[in-house]
């Protein structure tokens, strides 16, 4: 299989890692990387492991030289082995490539591609121009998502996934309403649950599911998942959320179904400041009394704000990828996570979209490191943020921040 190292082709087997095809090209960039003095990127210059495997043919990597000093790089492979939680993923943006082929097929579904790899690639999100542009992928995901058995299908599927990079909890979020007429709200709510105690029960990985409200339906449907949302809090549901294309939707139109999930006992998150700029943020907490904040990519435009933000301790569920392909930043080292946390606000690390985003929760804490060059004891602080930040019951919340920082403590 050819890929091409530094500009230069070289043939690998198939299944080889990085470092062979650099190894291949040159054994003496080989040893830099092993040795912590060179790194390499992919064609877009991100960074990758030298342990990851090279993929398909074609693939294109540059061996950076680095004059890098300090304590050694860590891995994606130990990185993955580290206790993790999540608390922004997509149902409808994570499903597997192969899952998705398979319900089309059942379904009389034409799909833009018919291998798992070339559809994985027709979904990445990486050529958008904007969030409105991102949010046309799911478009293409979701006619395969509406049956019941779909829905408890991806739901157990993405449970063992986040399972096997040691997620220990995770917040999965999506619109029972963008499952109809093909099942009722309430099968679309109690699909995917069957599907997630399922794997809880089998992985031990808890599981809180978010109802999300979209911003350009109407008020009374955000209303109604509220409402839905409260009905099944005994059953999985944890929080009230609102996402979608956010310029020109501004939050406070669906501010009734907010005060209808916290007064019945639901937390509430939105997304704000990604598609849109800090008094999007300012509305999600003053007018719809967000507890967090989804993304918050652009807080850092309104200084008061952020302070306001830091001193209150919201949590900011932010995604370095994610925003990279929704043009929040233009570029992973120009996310301003270190800066917010630097600046004291509770940052976590999410997905957004596993399949869309081309990304697992590892991949954002490898990216971080190195990066954004957050440290191993910063990378922990921010792990013990997400379990801080989860919508659990308090006694809850405590045990898994006890079990993630003895998990962590054995590991260092």
């Amino acid at each position: 299989m050819r890929v091409f190292v530094n500009e230069k082709p070289v043939d690998v087997a198939r299944g080889a890692a990085v470092r062979d095809a650099v190894r291949a090209l040159d054994p003496g960039l080989a040893a830099l990387i092993e040795s912590d003095a060179a790194y390499v990127t992919d064609a877009t210059g991100r960074p990758v492991d030298a342990a990851d495997p090279v993929g398909e043919a074609g693939a294109v990597f540059r061996v950076v030289v680095s004059a890098r000093r300090g304590p050694p790089r860590l891995s994606k492979e130990t990185l993955r082995r580290w206790p993790k939680a999540e608390l922004h993923v997509h149902l409808d943006g994570a499903p597997r490539p192969t899952t998705l082929l398979e319900l089309a097929r059942q379904q009389g579904i034409r799909l833009p591609a018919d291998t798992p790899e070339s559809l994985a690639k027709a979904l990445y999100v990486k050529d958008a121009r904007s969030l409105e542009e991102y949010l046309t992928k799911f478009e293409i995901i979701l006619p395969c998502l509406q049956t019941a058995a779909a829905l408890e299908r991806v739901a157990y599927e993405f449970v063992q996934d986040v399972a096997a990079e040691n997620v220990r909890y995770v917040e999965l979020r999506y619109s029972p309403l963008l499952h109809r007429p093909g099942v009722t709200l309430s099968q679309a709510i109690e699909a995917p649950l069957r599907g997630i105690k399922r794997a809880e029960a089998e992985t031990g990985t808890k599981v809180g599911v978010i109802v999300c409200g979209i911003r350009t339906l109407p008020a009374a449907d955000s209303l109604a998942l509220a409402h839905a949302a409260a009905d099944y809090r005994t059953e999985g549901v944890v929080a009230y959320d609102l996402a979608g294309a956010e310029r020109g939707h501004p939050a406070r139109e669906h501010r009734a179904a907010f005060e209808y999930a916290a007064a019945h006992g639901m937390a509430c998150t939105c997304h704000a400041g990604e598609g849109d700029g800090p008094h999007s943020i300012h509305e999600a907490l003053h007018t719809c009394g967000a507890q967090r904040i989804g993304h918050g990519t652009r807080l850092g435009e309104d200084p008061a704000l952020l302070e306001y933000v830091a001193e209150r301790r919201i949590p900011l569920e932010m995604c370095l990828t994610s925003n990279v392909h929704t043009h929040a930043v233009a570029a992973v080292a120009e996310h301003p996570f270190k800066r917010y946390y630097e600046q004291g606000v509770v940052v976590t690390l999410n997905t957004d979209g596993r399949l869309t985003d081309g990304v697992s929760l590892t991949d954002e804490y490898y990216l971080a490191h190195t990066v954004l060059g957050l440290s191993k004891e910063e990378l922990a602080r921010v792990v013990l943020n997400a379990c801080e930040s989860a919508f659990l019951p308090e006694f809850e919340k405590v045990a898994l921040v006890a079990r993630v920082q003895s998990e962590l403590e054995a590991l260092r």
